[in-house]
């Protein structure tokens, strides 16, 4: 593995080779302190297949793994990276001849790789996990099922307070207990009984170690979840993104009652790991029913993302998990990355949130802190558009809003978010616009109230010269609000905008807004 200073402004590509994958991550990192993904690879290379019996890597599996990483080089290097950080996880690591496969990368795929022990691994899928959930103030387990380990972590948004890491695999277990030349017909139960016990045995001190922490939620990672989570949302009804106990019970009988060619057809489970997703089955199960997990939330991130956390913790100056929240970091990332006007997007921050905190004192909204967060972030983004084109850039932005993935956010509120960017100029919203459609009428209501905020913060910032040194709104009467404010400068434009925009502001509270702004020094 490549050492170096990590640092700003170049292309990295972050792989992961692990038992049953190898995965790809290539990024830039801007000077802006924000990074764009510009590529993210995964191919099934089965490196640790039939390597758990005897600890020695099988030269087949070396070859593909070679070949894969070979590819995956040369496609970072198109991107033009000029650091390449891997490493490998359970196959490499319990290997006799690990020392050939580091040789072999080194020799025919220019690549450094550095094997990391399981403790490892466990604090990179923390970091991994935790950089894309929003946590708050809960404490969660962490359980990622690999193909030869299985790592569990038990951390807070800021920090890991346990790690830990179990030589328990989906491929690791199936080459164990399921016979070569039994594995195309079903899995007899009294086999996926023995898987079980084996895991039970396995997860003994873990388990006590991890009953002394008090543990609000549980987080799973691994292809092998996500299969198991997609299995049983189309079978159980269950969410895509949350995988439940009595659904994996269910899931578990299914599948192992199926011949290896009937288990590759079922919706929701990728074909090429057909032949271990029983074993992957016994182990999350018993994992949570002996640490009392009754749902999982399901995460798509895992090692590599944790490596590029880790990379960026060390560099001055960018956002992290630990120093902003999930959400923050996400916000920030994806203004960078649209290269937006930043001084005025803070502006126009500032503005609205003072608007809405007086408008609500003044008694004009009973919106809580969650919408006052949402409005924020809205007003950061707001003219992420101009990315693609000034004319029009609302609808720009609420598509970049609407479609960026991001993190920490539900889906109904980033559908409030790209719809307060999308109203923060021209179009005034209403109820039942279909723009608005799918979104329940509450929310439309929420949408209305805080665009009007953002409409009047954004024309308070016409001239994109910070000028407005305070704002507030006051009620003036029974049919008017007053918007008082102080300008350092000028504010002539600032008016004409707030003026013009006034239809806004009535829509979303049946009254007339009066404007008066002093100037002073």
């Amino acid at each position: 593995m490549m050492q170096s200073v990590p640092r700003a402004d170049h292309v990295v590509s972050f792989l992961d080779i692990g038992t049953n994958s190898v995965r790809m991550l290539v990024v830039r990192l801007n000077p802006n302190f924000s990074y764009t993904v510009l590529s993210q690879q995964k191919e099934v290379v089965r490196l640790g297949e039939n390597e758990f019996i005897d600890h020695t890597l099988r030269r087949d599996a070396m070859d593909r793994t070679v070949h894969v990483c070979r590819k995956f080089a040369e496609l970072s290097r198109t991107y033009g990276a000029d650091e390449i950080i891997a490493v490998a996880t359970s196959a490499a690591r319990e290997a006799k001849n690990q020392a050939v496969l580091v040789e072999r990368l080194h020799d025919e795929a220019g690549i450094d790789m550095g094997i990391i022990s399981g403790v490892e691994e466990a604090r990179l899928v923390y970091l991994g996990v935790s950089s894309a959930v929003e946590l708050t103030d809960r404490t969660a387990l962490f359980v990622d099922l690999g193909g030869g380990s299985t790592e569990l972590a038990i951390g807070t948004q800021e920090n890991y307070s346990y790690l830990d890491s179990l030589k328990l695999g989906a491929i690791r277990i199936t080459g164990m207990y399921v016979e070569e030349g039994d594995r195309e017909g079903p899995v007899d139960d009294s086999v996926y009984n023995k898987m079980r016990k084996h895991v039970r045995g396995l997860l003994v001190h873990s388990a006590h170690s991890i009953s002394l922490s008090k543990v609000d939620m549980a987080i799973g990672s691994s292809g092998t979840v996500m299969n198991l989570a997609d299995i049983a949302s189309r079978t159980c009804g269950g969410k895509v993104n949350s995988l439940k106990l009595a659904h994996l019970k269910k899931v578990s009988a299914m599948l192992r009652s199926l011949p290896l060619a009937e288990r590759r057809k079922v919706p929701g489970l990728n074909p090429e790991r057909a032949d271990i997703i029983v074993g992957g089955a016994a182990i999350l199960e018993t994992i949570m029913e002996e640490l009392k997990i009754d749902e999982l939330v399901v995460s798509d991130r895992g090692v590599r993302d944790g490596l590029l956390v880790d990379y960026l913790s060390k560099i001055e100056g960018y956002p992290h998990a630990g120093r902003m929240s999930v959400r923050e970091t996400s916000v920030l990332q994806l203004g960078r990355s649209c290269n937006i006007d930043e001084p005025h997007a803070e502006t126009v921050v500032r503005l609205a949130l003072a608007l809405f905190d007086s408008a609500k004192q003044a008694g004009l909204h009973s919106l809580g802190d969650k919408e006052r967060e949402v409005l924020k972030y809205a007003a950061y983004l707001h003219d992420v558009g101009d990315f693609i084109s000034f004319t029009n850039h609302q609808a720009h932005s609420y598509y970049i809003v609407r479609n960026a993935d991001l993190l920490g956010f539900d889906e109904r509120e980033i559908a409030i978010m790209a719809n307060l960017t999308r109203y923060h100029r021209k179009k005034v919203p209403k109820k039942k616009d279909p723009e608005m459609e799918g979104l329940d009428l509450r929310a439309q209501q929420v949408i209305i109230t805080l665009s009007a905020f953002l409409r009047l913060a954004e024309e308070l910032d016409r001239s994109h010269t910070g000028l407005m040194r305070s704002v507030a709104l006051k009620k003036e009467g029974k049919d008017t609000v007053l918007l008082e404010g102080a300008a350092a400068g000028d504010a002539s434009l600032e008016i004409w905008g707030v003026e013009s925009d006034a239809k806004a502001f009535k829509r979303a509270f049946d009254r007339d807004l009066r404007v008066d702004i002093i100037r002073v020094p």
